[in-house]
Protein backbone atom coordinates (compact mmCIF):
# COMPACT_ATOMS: atom_id res chain seq x y z
CA UNK A 1 0.00 0.00 0.00
CA UNK A 2 3.06 2.45 0.94
CA UNK A 3 4.56 1.73 -2.30
CA UNK A 4 1.83 1.89 -4.50
CA UNK A 5 1.20 5.37 -2.57
CA UNK A 6 4.83 6.22 -3.47
CA UNK A 7 4.75 5.27 -7.25
CA UNK A 8 1.22 7.88 -7.53
CA UNK A 9 3.00 10.68 -5.51
CA UNK A 10 3.28 13.67 -7.34
CA UNK A 11 6.91 14.17 -6.18
CA UNK A 12 7.88 11.42 -7.57
CA UNK A 13 6.41 11.99 -11.06
CA UNK A 14 7.77 15.21 -11.27
CA UNK A 15 11.02 13.79 -10.58
CA UNK A 16 10.95 10.93 -12.98
CA UNK A 17 10.11 13.75 -15.59
CA UNK A 18 12.90 15.70 -14.35
CA UNK A 19 15.42 13.10 -14.64
CA UNK A 20 13.93 12.39 -18.29
CA UNK A 21 13.92 15.82 -19.58
CA UNK A 22 17.77 16.45 -18.70
CA UNK A 23 18.81 12.94 -19.67
CA UNK A 24 17.58 13.74 -23.37
CA UNK A 25 19.01 17.52 -23.29
CA UNK A 26 22.28 15.96 -22.39
CA UNK A 27 22.20 13.51 -25.18
CA UNK A 28 21.34 16.13 -27.55
CA UNK A 29 23.52 18.50 -26.18
CA UNK A 30 26.51 15.74 -26.68
CA UNK A 31 25.09 15.32 -30.12
CA UNK A 32 25.29 18.88 -31.29
CA UNK A 33 29.09 19.22 -29.25
CA UNK A 34 30.02 16.20 -31.36
CA UNK A 35 28.81 17.54 -34.49
CA UNK A 36 29.63 20.97 -34.68
CA UNK A 37 33.50 20.64 -33.37
CA UNK A 38 35.42 22.75 -35.69
CA UNK A 39 32.22 24.44 -37.46
CA UNK A 40 31.24 28.35 -36.18
CA UNK A 41 27.60 29.45 -36.33
CA UNK A 42 27.13 32.37 -38.74
CA UNK A 43 24.89 35.32 -38.10
CA UNK A 44 21.55 34.64 -40.98
CA UNK A 45 21.45 36.78 -43.81
CA UNK A 46 17.84 37.75 -42.87
CA UNK A 47 18.57 38.78 -39.59
CA UNK A 48 22.41 40.57 -41.18
CA UNK A 49 19.70 42.49 -43.21
CA UNK A 50 17.20 43.67 -40.48
CA UNK A 51 20.35 45.03 -38.50
CA UNK A 52 21.22 47.06 -41.60
CA UNK A 53 17.45 48.21 -41.91
CA UNK A 54 17.75 49.06 -37.94
CA UNK A 55 20.90 50.97 -38.53
CA UNK A 56 20.00 52.86 -41.53
CA UNK A 57 16.22 53.78 -39.99
CA UNK A 58 18.11 55.09 -36.50
CA UNK A 59 20.34 57.32 -38.18
CA UNK A 60 17.97 58.81 -40.67
CA UNK A 61 15.47 59.08 -37.71
CA UNK A 62 18.29 61.37 -35.58
CA UNK A 63 19.13 63.40 -38.94
CA UNK A 64 15.40 63.82 -39.22
CA UNK A 65 15.46 65.25 -35.39
CA UNK A 66 18.43 66.92 -35.50
CA UNK A 67 20.41 69.86 -37.61
CA UNK A 68 23.78 68.70 -37.17
CA UNK A 69 25.67 65.43 -36.38
CA UNK A 70 27.36 66.49 -33.24
CA UNK A 71 25.67 64.28 -30.62
CA UNK A 72 25.32 61.20 -33.11
CA UNK A 73 28.26 59.18 -30.97
CA UNK A 74 26.23 57.46 -28.26
CA UNK A 75 23.54 56.62 -31.42
CA UNK A 76 26.50 55.08 -33.14
CA UNK A 77 27.69 53.12 -30.34
CA UNK A 78 24.16 51.72 -28.91
CA UNK A 79 23.73 50.52 -32.67
CA UNK A 80 27.53 48.82 -32.30
CA UNK A 81 26.78 47.02 -29.01
CA UNK A 82 23.19 46.39 -30.02
CA UNK A 83 23.95 44.68 -33.91
CA UNK A 84 27.77 43.66 -33.22
CA UNK A 85 28.77 45.28 -36.53
CA UNK A 86 31.16 47.60 -37.20
CA UNK A 87 29.99 51.19 -37.62
CA UNK A 88 31.29 54.36 -39.18
CA UNK A 89 29.79 57.82 -40.07
CA UNK A 90 31.61 60.24 -42.18
CA UNK A 91 30.53 63.28 -44.20
CA UNK A 92 30.81 62.91 -48.44
CA UNK A 93 34.46 64.03 -48.43
CA UNK A 94 34.87 60.97 -45.89
CA UNK A 95 35.63 63.00 -42.60
CA UNK A 96 35.14 60.83 -39.88
CA UNK A 97 31.72 62.06 -37.63
CA UNK A 98 31.33 58.47 -35.70
CA UNK A 99 33.20 54.95 -35.52
CA UNK A 100 36.50 53.80 -35.22
CA UNK A 101 38.87 55.82 -37.64
CA UNK A 102 39.55 53.59 -40.41
CA UNK A 103 36.76 53.52 -43.41
CA UNK A 104 36.35 50.82 -45.60
CA UNK A 105 36.67 51.96 -49.22
CA UNK A 106 32.91 51.95 -50.16
CA UNK A 107 29.93 53.11 -48.35
CA UNK A 108 27.30 50.71 -47.29
CA UNK A 109 24.37 53.91 -48.01
CA UNK A 110 23.90 57.77 -48.07
CA UNK A 111 21.90 58.98 -44.70
CA UNK A 112 19.83 61.98 -46.15
CA UNK A 113 16.32 62.66 -44.71
CA UNK A 114 15.41 64.38 -47.38
CA UNK A 115 16.79 61.76 -50.24
CA UNK A 116 16.27 58.40 -47.90
CA UNK A 117 16.48 54.75 -49.72
CA UNK A 118 12.83 53.10 -49.75
CA UNK A 119 13.94 50.19 -49.59
CA UNK A 120 15.41 50.79 -45.79
CA UNK A 121 13.44 53.47 -44.46
CA UNK A 122 10.34 52.98 -43.04
CA UNK A 123 9.08 56.50 -42.46
CA UNK A 124 9.35 58.16 -46.08
CA UNK A 125 6.69 60.13 -48.10
CA UNK A 126 6.28 60.11 -52.04
CA UNK A 127 8.81 62.44 -51.88
CA UNK A 128 11.66 60.59 -50.60
CA UNK A 129 11.26 62.80 -47.28
CA UNK A 130 11.60 61.00 -43.98
CA UNK A 131 8.49 61.69 -42.27
CA UNK A 132 10.02 62.52 -38.57
CA UNK A 133 11.94 65.66 -40.34
CA UNK A 134 9.22 68.20 -39.54
CA UNK A 135 11.52 71.37 -38.72
CA UNK A 136 9.46 74.03 -38.28
CA UNK A 137 6.06 71.95 -38.75
CA UNK A 138 6.85 71.21 -35.38
CA UNK A 139 4.49 72.10 -32.82
CA UNK A 140 4.48 73.90 -29.33
CA UNK A 141 3.78 72.03 -26.18
CA UNK A 142 0.54 74.49 -25.71
CA UNK A 143 -0.55 74.08 -29.15
CA UNK A 144 -0.07 69.94 -28.77
CA UNK A 145 -2.10 70.20 -25.55
CA UNK A 146 -4.89 72.23 -27.29
CA UNK A 147 -5.29 69.83 -29.92
CA UNK A 148 -4.65 66.57 -27.70
CA UNK A 149 -8.09 67.96 -26.04
CA UNK A 150 -9.71 68.64 -29.46
CA UNK A 151 -8.80 65.02 -30.39
CA UNK A 152 -10.11 63.30 -26.99
CA UNK A 153 -13.40 65.46 -27.97
CA UNK A 154 -13.69 64.15 -31.44
CA UNK A 155 -12.97 60.83 -30.84
CA UNK A 156 -15.82 60.45 -27.90
CA UNK A 157 -17.73 62.01 -30.60
CA UNK A 158 -16.58 59.26 -33.10
CA UNK A 159 -16.93 56.40 -30.61
CA UNK A 160 -20.47 57.70 -29.76
CA UNK A 161 -21.30 56.59 -32.88
CA UNK A 162 -19.49 53.99 -34.63
CA UNK A 163 -17.98 52.21 -31.46
CA UNK A 164 -14.29 52.33 -32.83
CA UNK A 165 -11.66 55.09 -33.47
CA UNK A 166 -8.22 55.86 -32.16
CA UNK A 167 -6.06 58.49 -31.81
CA UNK A 168 -2.29 58.68 -33.95
CA UNK A 169 0.46 61.26 -33.17
CA UNK A 170 1.83 62.80 -36.23
CA UNK A 171 6.07 63.18 -35.84
CA UNK A 172 5.08 66.88 -35.65
CA UNK A 173 3.22 66.17 -32.88
CA UNK A 174 -0.15 66.86 -34.12
CA UNK A 175 -2.71 64.07 -32.68
CA UNK A 176 -4.87 62.22 -36.22
CA UNK A 177 -8.52 60.67 -35.29
CA UNK A 178 -8.15 57.07 -37.19
CA UNK A 179 -12.14 55.89 -37.80
CA UNK A 180 -13.48 53.03 -39.95
CA UNK A 181 -16.31 55.17 -41.19
CA UNK A 182 -15.20 58.48 -42.54
CA UNK A 183 -18.29 60.18 -42.82
CA UNK A 184 -18.73 60.14 -38.87
CA UNK A 185 -15.15 61.33 -38.42
CA UNK A 186 -16.18 64.51 -40.96
CA UNK A 187 -19.05 65.42 -39.23
CA UNK A 188 -17.21 64.99 -35.57
CA UNK A 189 -14.23 66.95 -36.52
CA UNK A 190 -13.94 70.36 -35.07
CA UNK A 191 -11.25 73.06 -34.80
CA UNK A 192 -8.71 73.49 -34.04
CA UNK A 193 -8.28 70.04 -34.89
CA UNK A 194 -9.85 70.31 -38.64
CA UNK A 195 -7.06 73.27 -39.82
CA UNK A 196 -3.99 74.19 -38.97
CA UNK A 197 -2.62 75.93 -35.95
CA UNK A 198 -0.28 78.78 -35.40
CA UNK A 199 3.36 77.01 -36.13
CA UNK A 200 1.60 75.34 -38.72
CA UNK A 201 0.37 78.23 -40.55
CA UNK A 202 3.68 80.25 -39.81
CA UNK A 203 5.54 77.24 -41.55
CA UNK A 204 2.96 76.82 -44.63
CA UNK A 205 3.24 80.44 -45.38
CA UNK A 206 6.68 80.09 -46.05
CA UNK A 207 6.26 76.72 -48.06
CA UNK A 208 3.39 78.53 -50.49
CA UNK A 209 5.75 81.53 -50.72
CA UNK A 210 8.90 78.99 -51.92
CA UNK A 211 6.68 77.10 -54.10
CA UNK A 212 5.31 80.63 -55.94
CA UNK A 213 8.43 81.20 -56.31
CA UNK A 214 8.91 78.00 -58.11
CA UNK A 215 6.31 78.83 -59.81
CA UNK A 216 6.57 82.09 -60.97
CA UNK A 217 9.37 81.32 -63.66
CA UNK A 218 6.96 78.69 -65.48
CA UNK A 219 3.90 80.40 -65.93
CA UNK A 220 1.54 78.66 -63.87
CA UNK A 221 -0.48 80.65 -61.68
CA UNK A 222 -0.02 80.46 -57.66
CA UNK A 223 -1.24 78.59 -55.28
CA UNK A 224 -1.70 78.07 -51.18
CA UNK A 225 -0.57 74.87 -49.98
CA UNK A 226 -2.54 72.73 -47.65
CA UNK A 227 -1.11 70.87 -44.44
CA UNK A 228 -1.92 67.45 -46.21
CA UNK A 229 -0.17 68.78 -49.28
CA UNK A 230 -3.36 69.49 -51.71
CA UNK A 231 -2.77 72.91 -52.55
CA UNK A 232 -5.41 75.55 -54.14
CA UNK A 233 -4.96 78.55 -56.82
CA UNK A 234 -5.30 81.82 -55.30
CA UNK A 235 -5.73 83.23 -58.82
CA UNK A 236 -7.76 82.08 -61.65
CA UNK A 237 -7.16 78.15 -62.80
CA UNK A 238 -5.31 77.31 -65.68
CA UNK A 239 -7.05 76.90 -68.96
CA UNK A 240 -8.53 73.51 -69.66
CA UNK A 241 -6.26 72.35 -71.93
CA UNK A 242 -2.93 72.98 -69.32
CA UNK A 243 -4.17 71.34 -66.24
CA UNK A 244 -2.09 67.87 -66.47
CA UNK A 245 1.34 69.94 -67.11
CA UNK A 246 0.22 72.63 -64.08
CA UNK A 247 -0.97 69.76 -61.89
CA UNK A 248 2.67 68.30 -62.26
CA UNK A 249 4.75 71.21 -61.71
CA UNK A 250 2.90 72.20 -58.88
CA UNK A 251 3.94 68.81 -57.69
CA UNK A 252 7.25 69.22 -58.53
CA UNK A 253 7.71 72.70 -56.66
CA UNK A 254 6.07 71.86 -53.60
CA UNK A 255 8.56 69.26 -53.49
CA UNK A 256 11.39 71.65 -54.54
CA UNK A 257 10.07 73.99 -51.60
CA UNK A 258 9.58 71.66 -48.78
CA UNK A 259 13.34 69.96 -49.60
CA UNK A 260 14.17 73.77 -49.18
CA UNK A 261 12.18 74.65 -46.22
CA UNK A 262 13.40 71.20 -44.42
CA UNK A 263 17.18 71.88 -45.04
CA UNK A 264 18.30 74.26 -42.31
CA UNK A 265 16.22 71.71 -39.48
CA UNK A 266 17.91 68.10 -40.50
CA UNK A 267 21.75 66.90 -40.37
CA UNK A 268 23.80 67.26 -43.52
CA UNK A 269 23.99 64.21 -45.77
CA UNK A 270 26.78 61.27 -44.87
CA UNK A 271 27.67 58.56 -46.08
CA UNK A 272 27.81 55.38 -44.00
CA UNK A 273 29.73 52.28 -43.52
CA UNK A 274 28.74 48.73 -41.96
CA UNK A 275 30.76 45.64 -41.97
CA UNK A 276 31.53 42.87 -39.83
CA UNK A 277 34.29 43.10 -36.58
CA UNK A 278 37.66 42.47 -37.92
CA UNK A 279 39.49 39.47 -36.20
CA UNK A 280 36.85 37.48 -34.82
CA UNK A 281 37.70 34.00 -34.99
CA UNK A 282 36.13 30.98 -35.53
CA UNK A 283 34.80 28.52 -32.35
CA UNK A 284 36.02 25.07 -32.86
CA UNK A 285 35.72 22.01 -29.96
CA UNK A 286 38.22 19.58 -29.90
CA UNK A 287 37.02 16.18 -28.65
CA UNK A 288 40.09 15.77 -26.56
CA UNK A 289 39.99 13.45 -23.21
CA UNK A 290 39.87 16.67 -21.31
CA UNK A 291 37.32 18.12 -23.24
CA UNK A 292 35.03 14.97 -22.80
CA UNK A 293 35.63 14.81 -19.17
CA UNK A 294 34.34 18.38 -19.09
CA UNK A 295 31.66 17.29 -21.18
CA UNK A 296 30.43 14.47 -18.57
CA UNK A 297 31.34 16.58 -15.65
CA UNK A 298 28.72 19.50 -16.82
CA UNK A 299 26.01 16.67 -17.99
CA UNK A 300 26.53 15.41 -14.31
CA UNK A 301 25.90 19.13 -12.83
CA UNK A 302 22.65 19.78 -14.72
CA UNK A 303 21.37 16.59 -13.52
CA UNK A 304 21.90 17.38 -9.84
CA UNK A 305 21.06 20.82 -10.42
CA UNK A 306 17.40 18.97 -12.33
CA UNK A 307 17.08 16.54 -9.71
CA UNK A 308 17.38 19.44 -6.64
CA UNK A 309 15.13 21.85 -8.37
CA UNK A 310 12.29 18.88 -8.52
CA UNK A 311 12.50 18.47 -5.45
CA UNK A 312 12.51 21.91 -4.33
CA UNK A 313 9.55 22.18 -6.51
CA UNK A 314 7.98 19.23 -6.00
CA UNK A 315 8.05 19.84 -2.39
CA UNK A 316 6.34 23.80 -2.57
CA UNK A 317 3.84 22.00 -4.86
CA UNK A 318 2.70 19.09 -2.42
CA UNK A 319 2.91 21.10 1.19
CA UNK A 320 -0.24 23.18 -0.81
CA UNK A 321 -2.35 20.37 -1.60
CA UNK A 322 -1.96 18.11 1.23
CA UNK A 323 -3.50 21.25 3.04
CA UNK A 324 -5.96 21.32 1.00
CA UNK A 325 -6.59 17.57 1.78
CA UNK A 326 -6.70 18.05 4.80
CA UNK A 327 -9.31 20.70 5.04
CA UNK A 328 -11.85 18.90 2.53
CA UNK A 329 -11.51 16.09 4.95
CA UNK A 330 -11.93 18.07 7.71
CA UNK A 331 -15.02 19.08 6.45
CA UNK A 332 -15.85 16.18 5.16
CA UNK A 333 -16.10 15.03 8.89
CA UNK A 334 -18.47 18.30 9.54
CA UNK A 335 -16.11 20.70 10.08
CA UNK A 336 -17.67 23.84 8.74
CA UNK A 337 -15.05 26.23 9.77
CA UNK A 338 -12.23 24.33 7.53
CA UNK A 339 -10.31 26.82 5.45
CA UNK A 340 -7.07 26.80 3.87
CA UNK A 341 -4.93 29.99 4.44
CA UNK A 342 -2.01 29.98 1.28
CA UNK A 343 -0.42 32.92 -0.26
CA UNK A 344 0.24 33.49 -3.69
CA UNK A 345 -1.59 34.02 -7.21
CA UNK A 346 -0.82 30.94 -8.52
CA UNK A 347 -3.08 27.56 -9.76
CA UNK A 348 -2.85 26.36 -6.43
CA UNK A 349 -3.74 29.37 -4.51
CA UNK A 350 -6.58 30.02 -6.57
CA UNK A 351 -7.58 26.47 -6.07
CA UNK A 352 -7.67 26.96 -2.29
CA UNK A 353 -9.35 30.35 -3.04
CA UNK A 354 -11.94 28.67 -4.57
CA UNK A 355 -12.09 25.87 -1.90
CA UNK A 356 -12.24 28.20 0.55
CA UNK A 357 -14.97 30.55 -1.35
CA UNK A 358 -17.29 26.92 -1.45
CA UNK A 359 -16.44 26.67 2.13
CA UNK A 360 -18.46 29.65 2.84
CA UNK A 361 -21.33 29.10 0.10
CA UNK A 362 -22.01 25.63 1.63
CA UNK A 363 -21.89 27.03 5.24
CA UNK A 364 -24.14 30.21 4.22
CA UNK A 365 -26.57 27.71 2.43
CA UNK A 366 -25.94 24.99 5.18
CA UNK A 367 -27.49 28.43 7.68
CA UNK A 368 -30.18 29.23 5.18
CA UNK A 369 -31.62 25.50 5.22
CA UNK A 370 -31.45 25.45 8.89
CA UNK A 371 -33.77 28.80 8.97
CA UNK A 372 -35.99 27.53 6.38
CA UNK A 373 -36.84 24.73 8.23
CA UNK A 374 -37.39 26.44 11.29
CA UNK A 375 -39.35 29.38 9.28
CA UNK A 376 -41.62 26.82 7.58
CA UNK A 377 -42.19 24.46 11.07
CA UNK A 378 -43.00 27.91 12.88
CA UNK A 379 -45.35 29.02 10.29
CA UNK A 380 -47.21 25.71 10.21
CA UNK A 381 -47.60 25.41 13.85
CA UNK A 382 -50.08 28.17 14.09
CA UNK A 383 -52.55 26.80 11.83
CA UNK A 384 -52.03 23.19 13.30
CA UNK A 385 -52.41 24.14 16.60
CA UNK A 386 -55.69 25.68 16.10
CA UNK A 387 -56.74 23.09 14.11
CA UNK A 388 -55.56 20.59 16.96
CA UNK A 389 -57.13 23.16 20.03
CA UNK A 390 -60.90 22.94 18.33
CA UNK A 391 -60.71 19.08 17.64
CA UNK A 392 -59.73 18.81 21.46
CA UNK A 393 -62.23 20.97 22.55
CA UNK A 394 -64.73 19.02 20.34
CA UNK A 395 -63.60 16.06 21.53
CA UNK A 396 -63.93 16.78 24.94
CA UNK A 397 -67.43 18.33 24.83
CA UNK A 398 -66.55 21.86 25.48
CA UNK A 399 -67.91 23.26 22.06
CA UNK A 400 -69.75 22.20 19.36
CA UNK A 401 -69.19 21.09 15.73
CA UNK A 402 -71.03 24.04 14.70
CA UNK A 403 -70.92 26.42 11.51
CA UNK A 404 -68.66 28.61 13.08
CA UNK A 405 -66.28 25.82 14.19
CA UNK A 406 -66.29 24.44 10.57
CA UNK A 407 -65.97 27.85 9.37
CA UNK A 408 -62.98 28.36 11.64
CA UNK A 409 -61.42 25.18 10.16
CA UNK A 410 -61.74 25.67 6.94
CA UNK A 411 -60.05 29.68 6.90
CA UNK A 412 -57.19 27.64 9.17
CA UNK A 413 -57.19 24.81 6.44
CA UNK A 414 -56.92 27.28 3.81
CA UNK A 415 -54.12 29.07 5.34
CA UNK A 416 -52.49 25.93 5.86
CA UNK A 417 -52.75 25.49 1.76
CA UNK A 418 -51.94 28.96 1.08
CA UNK A 419 -48.61 28.17 2.58
CA UNK A 420 -48.06 24.44 1.15
CA UNK A 421 -48.77 26.08 -2.21
CA UNK A 422 -46.05 29.12 -2.00
CA UNK A 423 -43.55 26.55 -0.91
CA UNK A 424 -44.83 24.72 -3.92
CA UNK A 425 -43.77 27.56 -6.37
CA UNK A 426 -40.95 28.29 -4.61
CA UNK A 427 -39.94 24.91 -4.81
CA UNK A 428 -40.55 24.18 -8.65
CA UNK A 429 -38.98 27.55 -8.82
CA UNK A 430 -35.71 26.54 -7.69
CA UNK A 431 -35.82 23.19 -9.69
CA UNK A 432 -36.32 25.07 -13.08
CA UNK A 433 -39.67 23.49 -13.47
CA UNK A 434 -41.73 26.49 -12.89
CA UNK A 435 -43.35 26.60 -16.63
CA UNK A 436 -45.43 29.75 -17.56
CA UNK A 437 -47.76 29.48 -20.48
CA UNK A 438 -47.50 33.08 -22.07
CA UNK A 439 -50.35 34.61 -24.68
CA UNK A 440 -51.12 37.99 -25.63
CA UNK A 441 -53.01 39.85 -23.22
CA UNK A 442 -54.13 42.88 -22.36
CA UNK A 443 -52.75 45.01 -19.09
CA UNK A 444 -55.14 47.12 -18.44
CA UNK A 445 -57.82 43.94 -18.09
CA UNK A 446 -55.11 42.11 -15.70
CA UNK A 447 -54.91 44.97 -13.33
CA UNK A 448 -58.47 46.02 -13.52
CA UNK A 449 -59.73 41.67 -12.28
CA UNK A 450 -56.75 42.15 -9.86
CA UNK A 451 -58.10 45.41 -7.94
CA UNK A 452 -61.77 43.24 -8.42
CA UNK A 453 -60.56 40.00 -6.46
CA UNK A 454 -59.12 42.32 -3.70
CA UNK A 455 -62.32 44.75 -2.56
CA UNK A 456 -60.62 46.39 0.27
CA UNK A 457 -62.75 48.04 2.82
CA UNK A 458 -60.68 50.32 4.48
CA UNK A 459 -58.31 51.46 1.86
CA UNK A 460 -59.04 53.49 -1.01
CA UNK A 461 -57.49 50.90 -4.08
CA UNK A 462 -57.37 52.55 -7.50
CA UNK A 463 -55.73 51.21 -10.89
CA UNK A 464 -54.80 53.63 -13.51
CA UNK A 465 -52.99 52.99 -17.19
CA UNK A 466 -51.51 54.87 -19.71
CA UNK A 467 -52.44 54.26 -23.43
CA UNK A 468 -53.14 50.34 -24.04
CA UNK A 469 -50.05 48.33 -22.99
CA UNK A 470 -50.43 44.65 -23.89
CA UNK A 471 -47.06 41.97 -23.47
CA UNK A 472 -47.03 38.10 -24.25
CA UNK A 473 -47.43 36.76 -20.71
CA UNK A 474 -49.02 33.72 -17.96
CA UNK A 475 -51.91 35.71 -17.58
CA UNK A 476 -52.97 33.27 -13.98
CA UNK A 477 -49.48 33.62 -12.91
CA UNK A 478 -49.09 37.19 -13.91
CA UNK A 479 -52.13 38.38 -11.94
CA UNK A 480 -50.46 36.07 -9.29
CA UNK A 481 -47.75 38.14 -8.65
CA UNK A 482 -49.17 41.55 -9.48
CA UNK A 483 -51.93 39.86 -6.54
CA UNK A 484 -49.29 39.24 -4.26
CA UNK A 485 -47.73 42.88 -4.32
CA UNK A 486 -51.23 44.60 -3.81
CA UNK A 487 -52.25 42.14 -0.84
CA UNK A 488 -49.23 43.09 0.43
CA UNK A 489 -49.62 46.70 -0.44
CA UNK A 490 -52.78 46.34 1.46
CA UNK A 491 -51.48 44.91 4.60
CA UNK A 492 -48.74 47.42 5.03
CA UNK A 493 -51.89 50.51 4.72
CA UNK A 494 -53.43 51.54 7.29
CA UNK A 495 -57.26 52.90 7.40
CA UNK A 496 -57.82 55.93 5.39
CA UNK A 497 -54.73 55.12 3.26
CA UNK A 498 -54.46 54.29 -0.64
CA UNK A 499 -52.81 51.77 -2.76
CA UNK A 500 -52.54 52.74 -7.00
CA UNK A 501 -51.94 50.07 -9.45
CA UNK A 502 -50.51 51.88 -12.70
CA UNK A 503 -49.42 50.57 -15.57
CA UNK A 504 -47.18 51.71 -18.40
CA UNK A 505 -45.22 51.15 -21.69
CA UNK A 506 -41.40 51.78 -21.32
CA UNK A 507 -39.59 51.13 -24.47
CA UNK A 508 -39.70 47.67 -25.19
CA UNK A 509 -40.72 46.59 -21.02
CA UNK A 510 -44.66 46.98 -20.19
CA UNK A 511 -44.02 48.38 -15.94
CA UNK A 512 -46.70 47.79 -13.51
CA UNK A 513 -46.25 50.06 -9.96
CA UNK A 514 -47.91 49.15 -7.02
CA UNK A 515 -47.27 52.32 -4.82
CA UNK A 516 -48.89 52.37 -1.22
CA UNK A 517 -49.18 55.07 1.25
CA UNK A 518 -48.22 52.83 4.13
CA UNK A 519 -45.56 53.00 7.08
CA UNK A 520 -42.53 52.29 4.28
CA UNK A 521 -39.33 50.15 4.95
CA UNK A 522 -36.51 51.40 6.65
CA UNK A 523 -32.79 51.29 4.05
CA UNK A 524 -31.67 48.73 6.05
CA UNK A 525 -34.50 46.57 5.19
CA UNK A 526 -35.31 47.01 1.58
CA UNK A 527 -32.61 44.50 0.37
CA UNK A 528 -34.17 42.17 1.69
CA UNK A 529 -38.11 42.36 1.44
CA UNK A 530 -38.27 39.68 -1.20
CA UNK A 531 -36.27 37.11 1.19
CA UNK A 532 -38.27 34.25 1.92
CA UNK A 533 -39.88 34.27 5.27
CA UNK A 534 -38.47 37.82 5.97
CA UNK A 535 -40.87 40.07 7.66
CA UNK A 536 -39.85 44.02 8.91
CA UNK A 537 -41.14 43.27 11.85
CA UNK A 538 -40.04 40.52 13.42
CA UNK A 539 -42.71 40.36 16.57
CA UNK A 540 -46.31 40.64 13.96
CA UNK A 541 -48.06 37.35 13.74
CA UNK A 542 -48.70 36.04 10.87
CA UNK A 543 -52.44 36.67 10.79
CA UNK A 544 -51.40 40.21 10.19
CA UNK A 545 -48.17 39.79 8.36
CA UNK A 546 -48.30 36.85 6.05
CA UNK A 547 -46.43 33.94 5.10
CA UNK A 548 -43.49 35.81 3.91
CA UNK A 549 -43.47 34.15 0.90
CA UNK A 550 -45.12 36.30 -1.28
CA UNK A 551 -42.79 38.83 -2.42
CA UNK A 552 -40.08 35.98 -2.93
CA UNK A 553 -42.68 34.20 -4.97
CA UNK A 554 -43.26 37.80 -7.09
CA UNK A 555 -39.68 37.66 -8.02
CA UNK A 556 -39.66 34.30 -9.52
CA UNK A 557 -42.39 34.53 -11.23
CA UNK A 558 -40.87 37.88 -12.86
CA UNK A 559 -37.27 35.73 -13.60
CA UNK A 560 -39.32 33.13 -15.19
CA UNK A 561 -40.70 35.68 -17.33
CA UNK A 562 -37.62 37.17 -18.39
CA UNK A 563 -38.44 40.46 -16.10
CA UNK A 564 -37.47 41.84 -12.45
CA UNK A 565 -38.86 43.41 -9.31
CA UNK A 566 -37.74 46.24 -7.71
CA UNK A 567 -38.62 48.19 -4.11
CA UNK A 568 -38.50 51.45 -3.05
CA UNK A 569 -39.50 53.48 -0.10
CA UNK A 570 -39.54 56.32 1.92
CA UNK A 571 -40.40 55.53 5.89
CA UNK A 572 -43.68 56.93 7.16
CA UNK A 573 -44.32 57.80 3.27
CA UNK A 574 -44.76 54.31 1.67
CA UNK A 575 -43.25 52.41 -0.73
CA UNK A 576 -43.07 51.30 -4.42
CA UNK A 577 -43.45 48.07 -5.95
CA UNK A 578 -42.29 48.01 -9.73
CA UNK A 579 -42.42 45.01 -11.63
CA UNK A 580 -40.67 45.37 -15.15
CA UNK A 581 -41.63 42.54 -17.76
CA UNK A 582 -40.26 42.29 -21.49
CA UNK A 583 -43.64 43.51 -23.82
CA UNK A 584 -42.23 40.51 -26.12
CA UNK A 585 -42.87 38.07 -24.07
CA UNK A 586 -40.10 34.80 -23.37
CA UNK A 587 -40.13 31.25 -23.09
CA UNK A 588 -38.70 30.85 -19.28
CA UNK A 589 -39.24 28.21 -17.17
Amino acid sequence: MARRRFRSSLLVRLLVVSVVVALCAIAATAWLAAETTTVAITQQQGQALADDAKIYDTLIGYAATHNEWAGVGPVVAQLVKDTGRRIELSTPDRKLIAGEGSLPDKASAVIDPLAVDPALATEADANRVDKRAVGPYLLTPDEKTALDQSAQVVLACVRGRTGDGSIVETPSGRPTVRASNQASLSSCERPPLSGPVGTETRALDQLTELTNRCLAGRNVPPVRVNLDGTYKYTESAPAQAEPLRANEVIATCIATAKHDQLVPYVAPAALLFVSSPAGRASAGLDLSPANKARIIGVAALVLLVAVLATVFAGGRLVRPLRALTGAAQRMRDGDDTARVRLKGSDEIAQLALAFNEMADIRSRNEQQRKAMVSDIAHELRTPLSNIRGWLEAVEDGVTKPDKAFVASMMEEALLLQHIVDDLQDLAMADAGKLRIHPEHVHLSAILSQVAAAQNPKDVYLSVRTEGEPELEADPVRLRQAVGNLVTNALRHTPPGGSVTVTGRRDGPWIVIDVIDTGAGIGPDDLPKVFDRFWRAEKSRSRQGGGSGLGLAIVRKLAEAHGGTVSAASTLGKGSTFTLRLPSEGTTGS
